[in-house]
C-alpha cells in the first residue's frame, strides 16, 4: 500500500592533515558516526549492474540536452545517465586521478574514492564538488572541478581540477568538510552548505565565480542536533545530521538533510528531515515552527519497512516542468543502495512525496 509522507517543514581555507583510508578503498562513504557492530559489513557488497534498479550512493542529477546525468560518491565520482530516469547506463567517472593536491593535504589518502558530489551548471559550465575524507575523522577536504559539458561524445568535454574549497581539521574546526551542495540566494550569491555530524550544517559565501570561499568570510550554523557535551572535539559524536541540500521553489527555499545513520546496509537507519526559509540563509523552520539550528526538521521520507529499510542524502530540482526528489535508499531484501528518483507534489507550500 503506497504511503504519503507529507514534508512538514569558520575557518582557513587551506592547511595540510593526514588522513587514514584503507589503501584501494572501492566501497561508497561509511557514516560518519559510530562504527558498526564488530564483523558487520559498512556497506553491503556490490551487485552487478542493474540498469534498471541501480546501485547508488549519495546522488545528484542535471539534465543536459536529452540525456539525465546522475553523480554519485564512488571512484573518480562516478556517473550514470539515462534518457527516460528509468533505464541507466554506466558512463565512467570524471576525475579518474586523485589530483595533486589532495595528497599533499591528505598525505594517508588513498586511491580516488570521493564522496557526495554536487552539481551545477553556473556562468556557462558546469561546477562539480565533492569529498576526500576518513571514516569517522573530520580530516576532510571539498574539492572543484568544471567541464562545459557532461557529455563526454562532445570534443569540448573535460573536467578541469579547480582545487580545493575547504578543509576541516581535527581539533580546529567543529565541522566536516564533506556533503557540498551550492546555491544561489536571492540576491544571486553563491553559498555554500555542506557538514555531516560535530557541530551539524555549515553554510559560507563564496566568490562571484565559485572558485573558493569569499572575503570577508560570512558562515553560518543552519542546522544541528544536540552533541553529547564532552566528547573529544575530533570524534563524529552522536549529532547525526548530513547531506544538506537547499532547493528553491516558489517563495521558499527548503533545506533537506539527513538524520541518523547511512551506511550499514539493513541496519541502517537514515531517513529525510525539511526546514524551510524565505531566505536561503535561513533560519530554517519545520512544519512546527521549530528551527534546525536547535534541533528542528519535520519527516520528509523514511524506510517504509517493505520495500526500503532507510533513505537518505537527497537532492531536489526542478526539470522540464517536474519537481523531482533524488536519494538513495537501502533495499529491505538485502540492505544494498538503490538509487530512487521520486516526483515532488505540493500542498499548502510543503512537499508531498509517495513511496
Amino acid at each position: 500500500m503506497k504511503k504519503l509522507c507529507i514534508i512538514a517543514a569558520l575557518a582557513l581555507v587551506g592547511c595540510a592533515v593526514s588522513a587514514q583510508q584503507p589503501q584501494g578503498q572501492q566501497r561508497p562513504r561509511p557514516a560518519q558516526g559510530q562504527q558498526p557492530p564488530q564483523g558487520q559489513q559498512q556497506q553491503p557488497r556490490r551487485n552487478v549492474f542493474d540498469p534498471t534498479n541501480p546501485g547508488a550512493h549519495d546522488p545528484v542529477m542535471a539534465k543536459e540536452g536529452d540525456t539525465y546525468y546522475v553523480f554519485t560518491t564512488g571512484n573518480g565520482v562516478s556517473v550514470m545517465t539515462s534518457k527516460d530516469l528509468k533505464t541507466w547506463t554506466q558512463a565512467g567517472s570524471c576525475i579518474p586521478q586523485c589530483p595533486a593536491w589532495i595528497q599533499e593535504k591528505l598525505p594517508n589518502f588513498r586511491g580516488n574514492n570521493f564522496w557526495a558530489p554536487d552539481i551545477i551548471y553556473y556562468q556557462g559550465k558546469w561546477h562539480l564538488f565533492y569529498a576526500a575524507s576518513a571514516f569517522g575523522r573530520n580530516t576532510s577536504v571539498i574539492g572543484h572541478a568544471t567541464s562545459p559539458t557532461l557529455n563526454p561524445e562532445s570534443p569540448d568535454y573535460k573536467w578541469t581540477d579547480q582545487g580545493c574549497m575547504i578543509q576541516s581539521v581535527p581539533y580546529r574546526d567543529m565541522w566536516n568538510a564533506i556533503d557540498a551542495n551550492i546555491v544561489i540566494d536571492e540576491n544571486g550569491t553563491p553559498w555554500m552548505d555542506f557538514g555531516s555530524f560535530w557541530n551539524g550544517i555549515m553554510m559560507v559565501k563564496l566568490k562571484d565565480d565559485l572558485s573558493g570561499v569569499a572575503t570577508p568570510e560570512e558562515w553560518r550554523n543552519p542546522c544541528r542536533r544536540e552533541r553529547t557535551y564532552g566528547l573529544d572535539d575530533a570524534s563524529a559524536g552522536d549529532g547525526a545530521v548530513e547531506a544538506p541540500f537547499i532547493y528553491k521553489h516558489g517563495d521558499w527555499y527548503y533545506l533537506f538533510v539527513s538524520f541518523d545513520a547511512c551506511c550499514r546496509g539493513l541496519q541502517s537507519t537514515y531517513n529525510i528531515v525539511v526546514g524551510r526559509s524565505k531566505s536561503a540563509k535561513g533560519p530554517y523552520l519545520d512544519m512546527d515552527g521549530k528551527d534546525l539550528a536547535t534541533g528542528g526538521g519535520t519527516c520528509i521520507m523514511k524506510g517504509n519497512g517493505t520495500d526500503y529499510v532507510a533513505v537518505g542524502h537527497c537532492a531536489a530540482y526542478t526539470i522540464d516542468g517536474k519537481d523531482l526528489l533524488v536519494t538513495h535508499a537501502y533495499q529491505a531484501t538485502d540492505g544494498a543502495s538503490k538509487l530512487v528518483v521520486r516526483e515532488i507534489k505540493w500542498k499548502d507550500e510543503w512537499p508531498v512525496l509517495e513511496w
